[in-house]
């Protein structure tokens, strides 16, 4: 059988996004761009992520969140949020996709029902969670209850979206909190900031609890300087974190030690993403290039090259496939 990288076809797809306000969607593994799509005349592409189904790819920028129908070659989007404020800077899709969540510098989250049953309508925003600060980053937790979001000033939250339940926590003082992640088996939650340094929390939660609790259990002083992104590879193993300093680094998640270090000399690497197997890492960088890297050799096996400005955002799923 085909190994997750070598299928044929293009059901591999990779999204790319960045300043030069295109969103490009290439053949992961041919690195041939099947189509581009022109996301907003005066906004960069904040993030990106596909659906549940794979049958959209949702993309937030500037006072703009938009979704594209992966099946059509009709380039405008399928649907335009309403209500969209200041930069948007994070998105997510539960995972039946009955709702998705945004996040920005407005300071909320946003949660959106996706009701399709009369049609491809506007969702409506049924909740708001309000941080009081900017927010940079946002992620659900897999039991698909609870969001962790990450605030300019420093806050941590964890949020329940059903019983309206928070908790808070700061980390360090007077330093802006750029990405939050939780590992997909639920056991940890990384955040990294803008001073380089990553922080671990170990999650647990019982039938008697209302909301997860979070224990730290280490500090890693990632980078020497921006940290941009992080996020754990679809098995748990393994966390990487991208920075202003032109490097990938990928931490062991049984002991948070440096594993491998890729690295683009004199560009800021902006987002990464595993594939399904753990053994290859997507990066964007502000060369204007994705890059597909086999983490064991630590080679960039492929280059994605097409945007004409920083890439700042990608998105990429796949499943794999049995020997």
């Amino acid at each position: 059988m085909k190994k997750p990288m070598e299928a044929t076809g293009d059901q591999l797809i990779l999204a790319t996004g960045g300043y030069d306000h295109t969103i490009r969607l290439w053949q992961a593994h041919t690195g041939n761009c099947i189509r581009t799509i022109q996301f907003h005349e005066s906004s960069q592409v904040n993030a990106l992520e596909f659906s549940p189904d794979k049958s959209m790819v949702a993309a937030c920028g500037y006072q703009c969140v938009r979704m594209y129908d992966m099946d059509s070659n009709f380039n405008n989007p399928l649907i335009a949020f309403d209500g969209a404020q200041k930069n948007v800077t994070r998105l997510g899709f539960q995972e039946d996709f009955k709702w998705m969540f945004t996040a920005g510098e407005d300071c909320r989250v946003r949660i959106w029902d996706m009701d399709m049953s009369f049609g491809f309508s506007t969702p409506a925003c049924s909740r708001v969670f309000d941080c009081q600060a900017p927010i940079n980053a946002a992620c659900l937790h897999p039991n698909q209850v609870e969001i962790a979001v990450g605030s300019q000033n420093g806050g941590v939250f964890l949020w329940d979206v059903k019983s309206e339940n928070h908790d808070q926590l700061v980390p360090e003082v007077d330093a802006s909190i750029q990405d939050i992640t939780i590992s997909p088996n639920g056991m940890y939650l990384a955040a990294v900031n803008n001073n380089g340094n990553c922080y671990i929390w170990t999650l647990t939660s019982s039938s008697n609890q209302k909301l997860s609790t979070l224990q730290a259990k280490q500090k890693i002083y990632a980078h020497k300087r921006y940290v941009l992104r992080c996020k754990f590879s679809p098995d748990s193993s393994l966390l990487v974190t991208t920075s202003g300093d032109g490097t990938a680094r990928i931490w062991k998640t049984d002991d948070f030690q440096m594993w491998r270090e890729l690295s683009i000399e004199n560009y800021w690497i902006w987002d990464a993403e595993f594939s399904a197997d753990s053994k290859y890492l997507f990066t964007a960088s502000s060369d204007g290039i994705a890059r597909l890297w086999k983490l064991e050799t630590k080679n960039a096996e492929r280059k994605y090259i097409g945007h004409t400005k920083a890439i700042t955002a990608l998105s990429f799923k796949d499943e794999i496939i049995s020997e």
